[in-house]
């Protein structure tokens, strides 16, 4: 969960690099450095904090270079402290930047002590500078020395390496962790994200697991896990680099969050160009896949997992299909039950989940090879080694707490619901025709439900001196209130829970009282007089209710009570947009409170640790 960046080149590449690393921050943002090779030797810059701190070190020490690396780190081994800040040195001559776990961290520590180096950081890190420099100075080229050494690293990883022995490239290797190679003009670049090479080139090559790779000026050479030249494809990115700029907003999740009916419009568009829920959406083998399906089985995590469980609702009730939906990171620890013809299907905003693509392995080597990846990133890991994909169009998400991402989710899980029970037969063309139009009418539900942003932003105001708060949903909605709690304990770092509002009075009903505001997700469907009985519950033992309604859902406010009303009720797929004003309540109540609310503290966006 770090971010990585280097550059080769015929200019000045320290710029190239602090951009990039900027760019990344939202992959992790407790310390932050770069290293360039500086003739006779490395010159290092690092600091604890963020990657403006860093700037200003290395702008005040004039540091330049023509090859180069940078991090951002999210600590897992050792603390947050300079001495464990990234780029990690051996003996002056090599300097690695990693993102990943090394599992075997401490089995090589003791090794590497034995023949004499000396560590002087906690981290998983410096065991992998020290084993390539072990094999650089017994006479190996920097390409190979890297080569021999990631045999030995147990773990997921991304690593660059640059050394005063090979001053003119860096060399660079993967599994389990993003990195690609953006291709310049007598210049090249590694990161493991596009955002940070974006404002340099647009050409990239994604690398597989197990490719390590020599990056030079003019010149690129991958080697795959044999050790043997392969070739691999170059991708022009369709990013926009304004896409991950802030315009007018304070905050890239206040801009992601109102950027959603533009997003579920994009999302959407393929349907209703096409007029049809078809399969060919998923990919040309999607009809014969759907036609083996009798299951579904959906592994995901975080968000993710709360837009699975929304789909178990829409999938069983729609398209008559059994559906399990597990956190992935649980599945492949346990015994499960193999089923050839049951669809795996994987939720990924990054795709590159490093506990959602353990889980994808593992279920294909139970030999379940029907597999769908529902992804915002084009060519990432995840969808690559799926046989389907739907790749959503939220664009870029910069922001630690997921908003467009979850909702255009929610699109396509939807989309598959209904795209299967069309393949089973059980889809009238009036009903179909009704979904689509449900679907054109969304992203104009949800602007409407942005312009109640006044009023959730007095409600803040009674979240923001609170401990603890509890959410309330009931079907299909209860997913919503998961979301909706993760979300205000995420940014605003409130204690929040929810509930299926029926399991109130098994237990959660012994923690209300006038300090915990109790939000319920209320909307006008067949399970409203049982959610207003659990309301009688709150209120009777003194709760204060926050109630988000539909318009035609008939509360009266009173003392205790407050209300606000979302449009009318919008049937099936009221969970997208009851998603909104809690993702708004989380938000004004994170300002409130003064957090980071884009990069909230211990999280990173894109989680490729286990």
């Amino acid at each position: 969960m770090c971010g990585i960046v280097g550059a080769v080149g015929s200019r000045n590449i320290v710029p190239v690099l602090i951009e990039g690393l900027s760019r990344l921050e939202y992959r992790g943002y407790d310390s932050a450095g770069v290293a360039v090779l500086a003739g006779d030797r490395i010159r290092r810059v690092r600091t604890v904090g963020r990657v403006a701190t860093m700037q200003e070190k290395a702008n005040a020490e004039q540091l330049t270079g023509f090859v180069g690396i940078g991090h951002t780190r999210w600590a897992t081994h050792g603390g947050v402290t300079e001495s464990n800040a990234h780029p990690h040195v051996s003996r002056g001559e090599i300097a690695v930047v990693h993102n990943g776990i090394i599992e075997n961290h401490d089995q090589q520590r003791q090794r590497l002590q034995a023949i004499g180096y000396a560590f002087e950081s906690q981290t998983d890190t410096e065991v992998i500078a020290h084993l390539i420099h072990h094999y650089l100075s017994q006479g190996n080229t920097l390409l190979v020395a890297v080569q021999a050494a990631v045999k030995e690293l147990t773990g997921a990883f991304a690593i660059s390496v640059v050394a005063l022995h090979s001053p003119e490239n860096m060399v660079c290797a993967r599994q389990g962790c993003p990195l690609l190679i953006g291709l310049g003009d007598g210049e090249n670049f590694i990161a493991s994200d596009v955002s940070a090479v974006l404002a340099v080139t647009r050409k990239v090559i994604y690398l597989e697991d197990g490719d390590v790779a020599s990056i030079a000026r003019e010149r690129v050479s991958i080697y795959g896990v044999d050790g043997n030249p392969v070739e691999r494809r170059i991708h022009l990115s369709d990013v926009s680099l304004a896409s991950m700029e802030l315009g007018p907003y304070a905050h890239f999740m206040q801009k992601e969050i109102h950027e959603q009916p533009r997003a579920l419009t994009d999302t959407i568009e393929a349907l209703i160009d096409d007029a049809s829920f078809s399969p060919a959406l998923f990919g040309e083998p999607a009809a014969e896949v759907f036609a083996q399906v009798d299951s579904l089985l959906i592994l995901a995590a975080g968000t993710s997992y709360y837009a699975g469980l929304t789909a178990k609702y829409w999938i069983e009730s729609i398209a008559g299909l059994p559906t399990a939906v597990e956190i992935s990171s649980e599945y492949r620890y346990r015994q499960s039950v193999p089923n050839p013809r049951q669809l795996i299907v994987t939720i990924s905003q990054s795709g590159e989940t490093l506990d959602t693509m353990e889980a994808l392995k593992h279920a294909k080597s139970l030999g379940q090879e029907l597999t769908l990846a529902i992804c915002n990133v084009q060519e990432s890991a995840i969808p690559r080694a799926s046989r389907l994909i739907l790749y959503t169009r939220a664009g870029a998400e910069i922001g630690v707490a997921s908003t467009k991402a979850f909702t255009t989710q929610l699109v396509a899980l939807f989309t598959l619901a209904v795209t299967l029970a069309k393949q089973r037969g059980l889809l009238a063309p009036a009903q179909e025709n009704a979904y689509l139009d449900a679907l054109r009418h969304l992203p104009g539900s949800v602007q409407y439900a942005l312009n109640l942003e006044p009023q959730i932003r007095e409600w803040a105001k009674a979240f923001a001196n609170k401990q603890h708060a509890l959410f309330l949903g009931r079907g299909v909605h209860y997913p919503i209130a998961l979301e909706g709690a993760l979300k205000l304990k995420e940014i605003s770092y409130i204690h929040a829970e929810a509930y299926p509002a029926g399991e109130l009075k098994h237990g959660p009903l012994a923690l209300v009282d006038s300090e915990m505001p109790v939000v319920v997700i209320a909307p006008n469907d067949a399970l409203l007089e049982k959610v207003k009985s659990n309301m009688q519950e709150v209120a009777a033992r003194g709760g204060e209710l926050f109630v988000f309604a539909d318009a035609d859902s008939h509360f009266t406010e009173s003392r205790g009570v407050h209300v606000i009303r979302t449009p009318r009720h919008v049937g099936v797929l009221s969970p997208i947009l009851h998603t909104i004003p809690v993702q708004l309540l989380a938000y004004h109540a994170a300002l409130l409170k003064g957090t980071d609310v884009d990069k909230p503290r211990n999280l990173a966006k894109s989680v490729t640790v286990e």
